[in-house]
């Protein structure tokens, strides 16, 4: 079965957009047809300022969250990065391959790092290097496809042009990946804010709808969205940001299209209201289930227990092969001792 890889940074609640735009393909598609690990990549979440309780308990919200979204632990492999010791033990290898040049032209890092220096701060080393830790994550596991977001294919290239270099340096050790975009709602936008991506860590709360938000709070951060001084309702997503991100909001949730949809409605207010209602309706099984899950968290933790021990089952072997390629004398196994063999003597003599 071709493997999908997958990963949950725990920098902040999940939202709409990471349900519309990831987990729910995860739950409907992914997990059937191919064999997928999901993960959440607690250990990206330390390249910027963190607090280390805060960090534990997203990581366990996201790791429920999924479950809650439909994941089945008996179709697909649900983990935390840090679980799995082959992350960091492959990412210092393919920071040997990797250039300091490519880790400088990642977006993400130039708009980090030009925020930081804005403030006057200065960025962790962390941040300039994760990308490589990213695409550790994904090589270990012989990783064919990569679900991501338009904002994230520039880091799954950056993997496919190391296990391309380290397989031409060192011998075909990796496969190859590439990135599998989502057809509908693969960004959903900030309400207040249309062109912007909906993030889980940004500060604008009025514009985000986190997953577990309650019913009356998602309508009325829909009802407030931001939208235009048009009289009718166009979908132009260049043009009308506003309008647009509510209609393929709307679009995701009912199975629609946006442009059709734009055609049934003469008023901002009409189409505010239908989304509210199909938002509340689509994140409700998922709040349910959450709600279930959180009065049995041994059931979770052992789900994210047999999760690292499948993982670490399928990403040793690679990244053994990886050290080897590279010129790593492998570790001696050690040898046991049972009870009464021969002790040697290694009394000092005259």
């Amino acid at each position: 079965m071709t493997r999908v890889f997958s990963g949950i940074k725990p920098t902040g609640h999940l939202t709409l957009g990471n349900y519309l735009g990831a987990m729910r393909r995860w739950a409907a598609v992914d997990q059937h047809q191919s064999d997928a690990l999901f993960c959440i990549v607690d250990l990206h979440a330390l390249t910027v300022d963190h607090d280390p309780a805060r960090v534990r308990r997203l990581s366990r919200q996201a790791a429920t969250l999924l479950l809650a979204s439909g994941l089945d632990p008996q179709l697909c492999t649900v983990f935390v990065q840090s679980h799995v010791d082959e992350h960091t033990r492959l990412s210092y290898l393919l920071e040997c391959v990797a250039t300091d040049g490519e880790m400088r032209r990642m977006i993400q890092y130039k708009e980090k790092a030009a925020r930081e220096r804005v403030r006057g701060g200065s960025v962790r080393l962390s941040l300039l290097t994760y990308p490589v830790l990213m695409a550790a994550d994904i090589l270990a596991y012989g990783t064919d496809q990569v679900p991501v977001g338009d904002d994230q294919t520039q880091h799954v290239e950056l993997a496919r042009d190391i296990a391309v270099r380290f397989n031409q340096r060192y011998g075909h050790t990796f496969v190859v990946p590439r990135a599998t975009p989502p057809q509908v709602a693969a960004r959903v936008m900030n309400l207040q804010d249309p062109t912007s991506k909906m993030g889980k860590s940004d500060d604008s709360g009025p514009g985000i709808v986190y997953l577990l938000d309650e019913p009356d709070v998602v309508r009325r951060k829909i009802m407030r969205a931001v939208t235009d001084s048009a009289r009718d309702v166009v979908y132009d997503p260049e043009a009308r940001p506003g309008p647009a991100n509510l209609l393929e909001i709307l679009a995701a949730c009912t199975g629609g299209n946006p442009s059709e949809l734009s055609g049934v409605y003469e008023t901002y207010g009409a189409l505010k209201r239908d989304t509210a209602d199909a938002v509340v309706e689509v994140l409700r099984p998922v709040q349910e289930r959450h709600r279930e899950l959180c009065t049995d968290p041994g059931y979770v933790e052992g789900v994210l227990r047999d999760g690292a021990e499948r993982a670490r089952a399928m990403a040793r072997p690679t990244v053994d092969a990886g050290y080897r390629a590279i010129g790593l004398l492998p570790a001696a196994e050690a040898e046991d001792v049972g009870i009464g063999a021969a002790v040697p003597d290694i009394g000092v003599t005259a």
